[in-house]
């Protein structure tokens, strides 16, 4: 399974680690993927996603 988040579709990045004599290595900046239960309304139904927690927290603000 990719580690995408299935609602902001977000994906790893690339970066570098840099140690202190400053010798740069290419590292993966994964995303903090949940397994998450949610509520829909639409479907009246719970849903199993994949998400990251960035979005967990925009829903909880969402929610009302």
């Amino acid at each position: 399974m990719t580690k995408i988040c299935q609602i902001t579709k977000k994906k790893s990045n690339n970066g570098y680690s840099v140690s202190h004599s400053h010798v740069k290595t290419k590292k993966i900046q994964q995303v903090n993927l949940q397994n998450k239960k949610i509520w829909s309304y639409t479907q009246r139904r719970w849903i199993k996603l994949r998400i990251s927690t960035k979005a967990i927290k925009s829903l909880h603000k969402l929610r009302i």
